[in-house]
């Protein structure tokens, strides 16, 4: 394994904004992933459930990333938005590109494998284990107006503007 430095949480160098809860039935926060959500072994998106947002929230998105792939600029896993504001959950698997168990509003984005839907983990097995940071937005906005297959930065750069609270869930995964 390549022993590199892990730097801190990408999320620390956004503007602050306040956490509310998010739990899954897959993942545990701070453990390791599990097989189901690696790439080669099952490629399946977790369950994810939130909860304390504020009123105001319009709106919300879900994003996963690996800010430890040697990329430079790490890597984007999954990316949904114009999820409405009464969604409160998303059911393991809904991140197929089909959109089973996803609002009908909801618009997959294209993630950094290329394709609009959940990639699972996929670390180099040189390195050291990635993290992988499941962010639930709350939005000041029930509307994105941005092409699906836009450049997953492009995504997250319209997320930050509009997130005025932020549920993270962060687990792990090497080979």
């Amino acid at each position: 394994m390549t022993d590199r430095p892990r730097p801190p949480s990408p999320y620390d160098f956004l503007p602050a904004v306040p956490a509310f809860s998010l739990t899954s039935e897959d993942l545990t926060d701070g453990g390791t992933l599990p097989d189901a959500q690696v790439y080669e072994r099952g490629n399946t998106s977790p369950h994810l459930a939130w909860s304390g947002f504020p009123a105001t929230t319009k709106g919300f998105a879900v994003t996963c990333y690996d800010p430890d792939a040697p990329t430079g600029g790490g890597f984007w896993h999954w990316l949904v938005y114009n999820i409405p504001a009464d969604a409160t959950e998303l059911p393991t698997g809904a991140g197929t590109g089909d959109k089973d168990g996803m609002p009908d509003e909801a618009i997959h984005s294209r993630n950094d494998y290329g394709t609009r839907d959940f990639g699972g983990a996929a670390p180099p097995p040189q390195d050291a284990p990635h993290r992988y940071f499941f962010v639930v937005h709350a939005l000041d906005t029930d509307y994105l107006d941005i092409d699906p297959g836009a450049n997953p930065n492009v995504v997250g750069f319209n997320l930050t503007a509009h997130t005025v609270a932020r549920a993270i869930l962060t687990s792990s995964f090497g080979f």
